[in-house]
């Protein structure tokens, strides 16, 4: 499982021009699935993204979690993410996920964030033509791997 993890202000996922989920103050997470992954993957995963320390503290210091700035999760599908541009310059996504492996996987790993940070999980919607709005904040991007723990 690939993620990468975007510091925001404000963000929302807009489908056919309705919006379809938003935050302020959080976490966009865009998630790429692969057959591979586990619920070992999941549950690591989702312990990893709730407790990155990548927000300020009081000495303006990436020191605490969005669970310890109280912030939200919006959380987006994109097989993109598996992307090899070993061969040519049209990707290959052999490594993603077929919507049958990766649609259940999807819906574990929001129940897992739900579970874990007690909230609700704003998401868009599975293998839709998605619009992601974001103001990242800082600006602070990271990728995390499963499979490389890193």
């Amino acid at each position: 499982m690939r993620a990468v993890i975007q510091r925001v202000t404000e963000c929302s996922v807009t489908v056919d021009e309705k919006i379809v989920g938003a935050i302020s103050n959080g976490l966009l997470v865009l998630i790429g699935i692969e057959d591979a992954d586990t619920v070992e993957d999941i549950e690591w995963l989702s312990n990893k993204i709730i407790n990155l320390r990548i927000f300020n503290d009081e000495n303006n210091v990436m020191n605490k979690s969005v669970m310890d700035i109280d912030g939200e999760i919006l959380l987006v599908s994109q097989f993109t993410l598996h992307a090899s541009t070993k061969k040519g310059n049209r990707p290959s996504y052999i490594k993603a996920s077929k919507p049958d492996v990766a649609i259940p996987i999807y819906e574990k790993m929001i129940d897992q964030l739900e579970e874990d940070c007690y909230k609700k999980i704003q998401t868009g919607i599975f293998g839709a033509d998605m619009k992601v709005k974001l103001l990242n904040d800082g600006p602070v991007t990271i990728v995390i791997d499963s499979k490389n723990r890193e």
